[in-house]
């Protein structure tokens, strides 16, 4: 398959979990309905993003992630013949909880899961209240429309997860996030071009939007949406998703690129690995 068409979402809280996932399910309709062949879903995608607080409560929206909503997605990935990348609030058992994202191929087939490696602690950004590190290591999974991989949020900012996705074959590396303005609207610019041109592959990064404040009023953050895909060559394919708006918006990616960049810029070839003990000493 040379050309795929990704799809990418973007939207606030609705106010419940059912509301949230009927939505989700219907932005992959409206996706497949313009020729979608996979599409990923903004972190944490069926509940508001509760690291605004440190709050007990929010442990409900943890599930397994062989379990419910990923069921019902799998279902829907299996009527739509569309790859499903579905960022979701993991329990492996009692007090065990991680930020991950199921893979589901397109006919309805769990492939496996990515568990977010890196959890940031900061104001407004709790996640160590909520989550574990992910130990899975960096997974690619061969889907119908290729070799993907997922890095997610926090993770953008660490180039070694990016690096062991390209040398695992990814060709579309998937981001979902939950960002806010700051200093981070700049890194949302940069950071993923970069990764894209370092390894020579697809990025395709959805972030949440607007303010959530019919979870959390005077202190919600007003997320930035802009979601995007990039390309090997670190131009970005298209236009860039609504600033302000919720959204489902599709871009054609031309897989032949990927040898067309990685042939020109031999990054891959002149790597050094055996000068880069320092980059794993603790």
């Amino acid at each position: 398959m040379t050309t795929v068409k990704v799809a990418l979402t973007q939207t606030p809280w609705t106010g419940d979990r059912e509301s949230m996932t009927r939505l989700h399910e219907d932005f992959a309709r409206q996706a497949a309905a313009q020729g979608a062949q996979i599409i990923c879903f903004q972190e944490l995608f069926y509940g508001p993003y509760f690291g605004i607080t440190q709050d007990t409560k929010y442990y409900d929206f943890a599930e397994g992630v062989e379990g419910p909503t990923t069921r019902r997605f799998a279902a829907l990935a299996k009527e739509l013949g569309m790859v499903i990348v579905l960022p979701v609030y993991e329990e492996e058992q009692p007090g065990i909880l991680y930020n991950t994202a199921a893979v589901i191929d397109a006919d309805g087939t769990y492939l496996g899961k990515y568990r977010k490696h890196h959890i940031p602690n900061l104001p407004k950004f709790w996640e160590k209240f909520y989550f574990r590190p992910g130990n899975l290591g960096y997974p690619v999974f061969d889907t119908a429309v290729g070799r993907i991989g997922v890095n997610i949020c926090y993770d953008r900012h660490f180039p070694e997860g990016w690096r062991a996705l390209g040398l695992a074959g990814a060709q579309i590396v998937f981001n979902p996030n939950a960002t806010a303005p700051g200093i981070s609207n700049h890194l949302w610019e940069i950071e993923q071009p970069a990764a894209a041109i370092a390894n020579g592959y697809f990025v395709a990064a959805s972030n949440r939007v607007g303010a959530e404040t019919n979870e959390y009023g005077d202190d919600a953050v007003t997320f930035y949406g802009s979601s995007y895909v990039v390309g090997p060559d670190g131009h970005f394919v298209g236009d860039w998703a609504s600033k302000t708006d919720a959204e489902v918006k599709v871009w054609d990616v031309d897989l032949d690129q990927i040898r067309e960049v990685r042939e020109r810029w031999q990054f891959f070839r002149d790597r050094r690995p055996d000068a880069y003990d320092a980059i794993v000493e603790p």
